[in-house]
């Protein structure tokens, strides 16, 4: 099959978060199943075009807009799987500091504009490189007009009318909410802008286009294709998606293991596998030497690497710091976000020196050592509609404690110390006392040896990687090419 990606960020290109990660090792996946994959993204001012050694394929593309048109030009690079990359230039849309938003945190107010242009440019580029795909496989609203463009303005096209479209929700959340007077500048006829088409709540929504008009949809875990046809957890969107209930798939994101392995990483003090963790403790010794914590092996190290936001549960730790910083443990933070979470964490830290370590920022490296040092990972999520986290902390033996929503309920196993079962503990209801029951319950197995060993090698034994992924989407976009145009 041919396969076209299309997704507003790419690793190892520009990211800034899971949707990245996602873009750049699906792809390669796929293409080890000697499928013809191709992905394309936007040329922002981060991708750097001499170390990606990218090259110009077509100038001045003629992209149809509101009025007239815009020209663009598009470059192509590779992954490190020698599967094709093509970025669309467009410096006033896209040669900015930041991928979504300003400095300053705000979005960019012309964001609708920037990726309808990235939209129909990738279509544009189709055709302009002669490459005719099969499938073309969206992610999140920044892609979402590609399958209404393809049913609408575009229907009947000779070269594009036989692509089929799989739209993969990463977070519902994000939906891409703009005025209705947008909808012009979008090429989109007013006649979609009912409660039946685009429209919601008097804004037009873009995700929700890509729910009606996508051919298929994914998420990324089965537990959350559930949870987001729930009011509770869909966004205002659950009666669209019990609606395409029956096109509507969930499957697990993976990791790559070229880039999340202990016995590998370049980022960590020592390497280290499942058959000799003597290098997960001298990962432990480097970890707290890092955040000026006292290096004794026998304290348990508490990991959390996160956005700082509600949704991460991150305020149920907050209200329960006293409560932790009283237990035999030391805890070491990586993230940013919300500012007064950003503040309480750091007032803590001044208050626990020797237990607790916080840095605020985002540092790939440091994020590798606290996965490799830290002995029990924290997600207390209110909702996580897959995670990555704990599937990277599984890898490296360290043990996840994560409350059971979406993709975090998919992957980890409550350990059972009466079978020897389980790779992790999870608690249900989003609660602080919830959370401090679930670190006291594996702090107890902590300082029985035997049964943490046991538990460790279970996490490590997981297949988490793109391959299980890849065969699963392979059998999808084959069921989209026989649902095509059902939607």
């Amino acid at each position: 099959m041919k396969i076209l990606f299309a997704a507003s960020e790419a690793a190892p290109f520009a990211r800034t978060g899971g949707l990245g990660d996602v873009a750049g090792a699906l792809p390669q996946a796929l293409s080890r199943l000697v499928h013809d994959i191709r992905l394309i993204m936007p040329l922002y001012r981060a991708v750097d075009v001499k170390r990606h050694r990218l090259g110009e394929v077509a100038r001045g593309l003629e992209v149809p807009a509101a009025v007239g048109s815009q020209k663009v030009d598009v470059l192509e690079g590779r992954l490190s799987s020698g599967a094709p990359v093509y970025f669309v230039r467009h410096d006033r849309s896209f040669d900015r500091d930041g991928l979504y938003q300003a400095p300053s945190g705000d979005d960019y107010p012309d964001n609708a504009e920037r990726y309808a242009l990235f939209c129909r440019a990738t279509l544009e580029a189709c055709r302009a490189l002669g490459f005719q795909p099969d499938v073309v496989h969206v992610h999140d609203w920044q892609t979402a007009l590609i399958p209404v463009y393809l049913k609408t303005l575009l229907r009947g096209d000779p070269f594009l009318e036989g692509i089929a479209t799989v739209f993969t929700i990463h977070n519902l959340g994000y939906q891409g909410l703009f005025g209705p007077e947008i909808l012009p500048r979008l090429g989109l006829h007013r006649e979609l802008f009912t409660p039946a088409g685009i429209e919601f709540y008097g804004q037009v929504n873009l995700l929700k286009g890509g729910l009606l008009f996508a051919d298929l949809l994914t998420t990324v875990s089965p537990r959350y294709s559930r949870e987001i046809r729930t009011p509770e957890l869909g966004h205002g969107l659950d009666g669209v998606l019990r609606q395409r209930s029956g096109d509507l798939f969930g499957i697990l994101n993976g990791i790559d293991p070229e880039e999340w392995n202990p016995a590998i990483d370049r980022h960590i003090a020592a390497r280290y596998t499942a058959a000799d963790l003597s290098g997960k403790a001298v990962c432990k010794k480097d970890l707290q030497r890092r955040f000026r914590l006292p290096e004794r092996a026998e304290v348990p190290v508490l990991g959390v690497v996160s956005r700082l936001a509600g949704q991460k549960g991150l305020d149920l730790l907050r209200d329960i710091m006293v409560d932790v910083m009283s237990l035999n443990l030391q805890l070491v933070l990586l993230g940013s976000g919300e500012k007064a979470l950003e503040a309480a964490f750091l007032q803590a830290a001044t208050q626990h020196p020797s237990k607790l370590g916080v840095t605020i920022g985002f540092d790939i490296p440091l994020s590798h050592q606290i996965e490799a040092g830290a002995d029990l990972f924290l997600m207390p999520s209110r909702y996580e509609p897959c995670g990555l986290n704990q599937m990277y902390s599984l890898a490296y033996g360290t043990i996840p404690v994560v409350r059971a929503t979406g993709g975090l309920d998919d992957t980890i196993v409550t350990f059972d110390p009466a079978t020897g079962r389980g790779n992790g503990f999870k608690f249900d209801e989003a609660t602080a006392a919830a959370l401090l029951q679930s670190i006291m319950q594996a702090l107890a197995l902590f300082s029985q040896k035997a049964r943490w060993g046991r538990v460790v090698a279970n996490a490590m034994a997981g297949n988490f990687t793109w391959d299980r992924s890849a065969r699963e989407y392979e059998q999808l976009y084959r069921h989209s090419l026989a649902t095509r145009g059902r939607s």
